[in-house]
Parts: C-alpha cells; structure tokens; sequence
C-alpha cells in the first residue's frame, strides 16, 4: 500500500501542534498567577503569598521546558513539509514569528532567570518585576501565534501574486477579522487551564490535611478567578462563534452537523453524522437553538455542508464532536465556579470534600477542551490551509514521499513521549513532596479522617504522607 504524504504530513503537525499547545496554554495562565501572587507578597507582605508562589514556580518552570523543547520542531515542520505554503507566505508569516521571537523570547529569556533564580538575590520589587514581565512576554507570544493562525483562517491585508502573498497591509493582515475574538478565547482558556489545576492540587492537599493554611489562600484566590473567567468564556466563545458564522459558514456547518441550508435549525446534543451520505442518525437535539444562537432570531437561516462542494468540506464528525466536548466541558467548568460561589457564601468553601474530591478530577479537564477547541479550529479549517485560496495538497512539499512523512512522525511521536513522560514524571514528583517548609508560617492541625490513596488523581501512598 501506498503511503500518502499528504495525510502523513497533516497527521503529524497535527500531533505536534496538539501536544505543544498543552504546555503554552497552562504556563501563560500560571505566569500571571505567579504574578499576583509575588506582587500581593509584595504589597502585603504575606508570606503565604511567597510560599505559594515558589511552590508553583517549579512547575511553571518544568512546564515551560516542556513547552520550549516540543515547540522548536514545529517551525521546521513548515519547511520540510509544507515548503510551497512556506514560500508563499514568507512575506507575511516570516516576519510575524521573527516578531515572536523578538518581543516575547528575549523578554522572558532576560527575566525568567531572575523569576527563578533572583529571589532574596535582588531587591523584591525587582523580583516582582520579573514576574510581570515574564507573563506579559507569554502574552506576547500567544498574541504572534494567533496572528498567525488567524490570518491563515480569516485571510486578510495580503493578495496572492504569482503565486506568492504580497502585504497590501500589514494593519489588516495582523488585526484580521477573526483575531480579536480568538485571542481572548484563547487568553480566558489560559486562565481556566491554570486556575482549575491550581484548585485542583489544593484541594488534592486540603483533602489529605496537608499545608492547610498555604492552600486555603490558593484555593480562595483561584475560585475568585475562575468566577469571573468561567463565565467570560462563555461570552467569549459565543462572540467567536459569530464571527466564524460570519467568515466561515461552512465550518459551522460542520460544528452543528447542518447538512441542508435550512430556517429554525436545531442544535443537535446528540447525533453520529454521516458524509457518505449527507445525512445524521440518531439526532437528539434542541429546536430552533442553533438558529437562535447563530443569527438570534428563532427561524434564523443557517447554511449547509451542501453549499459547498464535497471536496471543500471539512470532516464533519471530528468537528462536530470536539466542538461538543469543548462546549461540554466548559459548562461544566462554570458549574464549579458557581458552587465554589455558594459554598463561600455558606462559608463552607475549604470544608466539602464532595467539591474539593471534584476539583481533584477536574485537573486534566481544561486540557481536553483545549485540544478539542484546536480540533474544531484546526480541522473545521479543512481543506484549506489558507482559508478559500490555498489548499492542503497545493501547500505540500512536492518532492516529500510517504516514507519520509512516516519516518518523522514516528520519531515525533518517540521523542514526544519520553519528553512527556519525563515532565509529568517531575511534576508529580513535585506535587507528593509538596511546597519546601516556611516555619514562620504556622499550620494548624484539623482532625479529619484521611482519605485513601483511590480518594485523588495522584494515587500517592498515605503511608509516606503520614510519614511527611
């Protein structure tokens, strides 16, 4: 059998995009945490504050590694793969990931160093600094990224000439139409990431009566943030999805599982779609919803899969799956912000182990929403890799063989894994021990029945804890 270098090459800036984007999306999220945290120490003079802050500053920095060594490969992959989509877009592209690098590498390589290695080295308001600007750059960064994958979906301040794209201006080819929405979609997914793993290792340590008093603070301080960014989402998100109905009908299409143009169209909670045959089975769905929500208007008209031919639709069961589970969870994330709300209005926030167990198993959630919010991006995008000029196989590599695209994705895929497993490997580690003793910092002791080891993700074993 033939191996097909188009779907090779697709399949593997699919699993390395899908595996960087979880590490960028936690550490920009944790670099502002680490950020109010040093400058609350700072202002408060709080030692809480500084005890937490250090704890997450391992982890940022081990995430962050993470994050630089699965990144790097991902600009090779354009020349390698996809050399005629490089070559056509050099004009524009190659100066917005120089930019990249320019404004958010050198301004996170000048102040990581002090973030990690400068306390009680300078001044704490130096220190301070630091942290901010080692946020503000992972902003930065994400900002370039999303210029980029926005124009690449909402094309716009360029022309295609010879075959190569020419700036006719750099405003609208940055700002393009889909940039903005995307870019606090994606900024508020950071926050959810970072703040519900946070509350879920200090629910992880309130439930096992460990360091109590330090994770109180963390826990209060991130339910407050995820109060107000779980539902933000949800506004944000609901922005997006309008301006991709505006620029990308057929990509909603796909997202709802709308076959045939049609008024008053349901959003479907459930259904298997079919493209053999244009068609859904099984649908459960919501009348008139998807009408409602895409057009605000009960008989709204929503556009079909239909309207377009069958080579430019994009593959409508992932799409339409990931964007479900996306949606899914991110309901569920406000759900908790609201009871952490209730229960501190009981005054019960830190004493209910149904919440806290449940935050626990909440860790991996913010991470599978991002991926499938890529999936839908990504694949929902598809054939184009230009939206509506520049396709999949016309941006290919035209000498790649199907070996060649094999051969690289494998050791893509070996060297991700032990990548992967040596960073998670490190950060459980950094979890059980837990945060370094702060003896002017008093823990009060709170009877309480120790939970089993089945009772958390972390499966570490109380034996040892006990012994701790």
């Amino acid at each position: 059998m033939e191996l097909d270098p188009l779907l090779l090459s697709r399949l593997q800036f699919a699993f390395v995009v899908s595996f960087h984007a979880l590490f960028p999306v936690f550490t920009i999220g944790l670099a502002s945490f680490i950020a109010f945290l040093e400058f609350r120490a700072w202002q408060t003079g709080d030692a809480l504050y500084t005890r937490i802050s250090k704890f997450w500053i391992k982890i940022f920095a081990v995430v962050f590694g993470m994050g630089v060594v699965s990144g790097i490969v991902m600009s090779f992959q354009f020349g390698t793969n996809w050399s005629v989509f490089s070559y056509a877009t050099a004009n524009f592209l190659g100066p917005v990931l120089s930019y990249e690098v320019i404004t958010a590498f050198f301004l996170e390589a000048a102040f990581l160093g002090v973030l990690l290695f400068g306390r009680d080295r300078v001044p704490q308001g130096v220190h301070v600094f630091a942290a901010l600007m080692v946020a503000l750059g992972t902003f930065i960064s994400s900002f370039w990224i999303l210029v980029a994958n926005s124009w690449m979906q909402t094309p716009a301040g360029l022309e295609l000439v010879d075959g190569v794209f020419q700036v006719t201006s750099w405003a609208e080819a940055i700002f393009n139409p889909s940039f903005w929405p995307r870019f606090f979609h994606m900024g508020l997914a950071s926050l959810l990431t970072a703040g519900f793993v946070v509350a879920g290792v200090s629910a992880y340590y309130l439930l096992r009566n460990k360091h109590v008093e330090m994770n109180r603070k963390a826990l209060g301080t991130t339910m407050w943030i995820l109060l107000f960014a779980a539902p933000a989402q949800l506004v944000v998100g609901d922005i997006h999805g309008l301006n991709t109905f505006e620029h990308q009908p057929t990509k909603v299409a796909a997202m709802e599982g709308v076959w045939e143009t049609e008024r008053g169209a349901p959003f479907l909670l459930f259904a298997i779609p079919d493209s053999a045959n244009e068609t859904n089975h099984l649908e459960i769905g919501l009348p008139n919803m998807a009408s409602l929500v895409l057009t605000h208007e009960l008989d709204g008209e929503v556009p079909g899969l239909n309207e377009v031919p069958a080579e430019e639709r994009p593959p409508v069961g992932i799409t339409f799956w990931s964007f479900r589970i996306m949606l899914a969870i991110g309901f569920v994330m406000i759900a908790f912000a609201l009871w952490s709300a209730w229960l501190r209005f009981r005054g019960d926030l830190f004493g209910s182990e149904r919440f806290l167990k449940g935050l626990t198993w909440m860790i991996p959630t913010p991470f599978v929403a991002v991926l499938a919010g890529w999936f839908v991006t990504e694949t929902g995008r598809a054939p184009w890799l230009v939206y509506e000029i520049m396709d999949h196989a016309t941006g290919l590599t035209p000498s790649l063989t199907g070996g060649m695209a094999l051969f690289s994705l494998l050791g893509y895929i070996a060297v991700y894994a032990v990548v992967f497993t040596a960073g998670v490997y490190y950060i459980v580690r950094i979890v059980r021990k837990g945060p370094e003793p702060d003896h002017p910092v008093q823990e009060p002791q709170h009877a309480k029945r120790p939970l089993s080891a089945a009772d958390t993700p972390f499966n570490d074993n109380p034996a040892a804890d006990a012994r701790s």
